[in-house]
């Protein structure tokens, strides 16, 4: 059996140092690829935050007053309420995300790409639940507010149903942020997008958008990975010496 065994553990040391060297050699190659899929990852799709909180505030007389009202109470959201991303902006509602069903202040953030191909008039709509109104943003300018009670009933056909807004968004990253409240009782909402001539499309991992400016963490990312291969090669030119 000790004869056996000794035969096996030669067998294997050769293959063990034939798999070292492989990962070895290839291990630039391997870090190329994490940094190109780091950087990539999101270049096809939207990002959105959706935050909630208890709100107990009527109608308010401004966009900016609703940003406020907003953002106060999604700093502390409480029970029932929260924060996260979204994977599609499709019957979206806080009783299904975290629980309650009244006194909601809602606050989206879509972060999205245009690209050069697309630069120009794009226009916005958003179907809201929004009893006591809210107020539509892009790139921090509002679009739209109204302080009316709100529900957009799954159609676009009532103007006063719902928010909108167009503008002319050149090549870059663009921010679109939806604030609003609600008193009860917390239907589904949708936010599209429309470029140009195109169809009204949902925001959403799948809405085709790409991010044409890298952020600074990705370039962070791309400096850790280049970092990583320069190590790997002098680690290798030492080890020939």
């Amino acid at each position: 059996m000790q004869r056996v065994f000794s035969s096996s553990a030669c067998l294997l040391r050769p293959l063990n140092t034939y798999l070292l060297d492989t990962i070895m050699k290839n291990l630039p190659k391997i870090a190329l690829s994490l940094i190109v899929a780091g950087v990539f990852a999101q270049a096809n799709a939207s990002t959105i935050t959706l935050s909630t909180g208890f709100s107990s505030a009527g109608a308010q007389a401004s966009a900016t007053a609703y940003q406020s009202v907003v953002n106060a109470a999604v700093a502390t959201p409480g029970a029932g309420y929260g924060s996260t991303t979204i994977a599609s902006y499709d019957n979206v509602n806080n009783s299904g995300l975290f629980g309650s069903g009244s006194n909601i202040a809602f606050k989206s953030v879509i972060n999205f790409g245009v690209s050069a191909a697309d630069a120009g008039a794009w226009s916005f709509r958003s179907g809201v639940d929004f009893g006591k109104g809210g107020a539509l943003f892009l790139d921090g300018v509002a679009l739209d507010f109204k302080s009316n009670d709100m529900w957009w009933a799954g159609n676009y056909n009532n103007g006063s149903q719902f928010l909108s807004g167009s503008g002319n968004l050149s090549a870059g990253n663009h921010t679109l942020s939806i604030y609003g409240l609600e008193g009860c009782c917390d239907g589904g909402q949708q936010a599209q997008f429309k470029a140009g001539n195109n169809n009204f499309v949902s925001f959403g991992a799948k809405d085709g958008l790409i991010s044409a400016v890298p952020e600074p963490t990705t370039y962070a990312m791309l400096l850790v990975g280049l970092g990583l291969l320069g190590f790997t090669a002098r680690r290798k030119q030492e080890a020939k010496f």
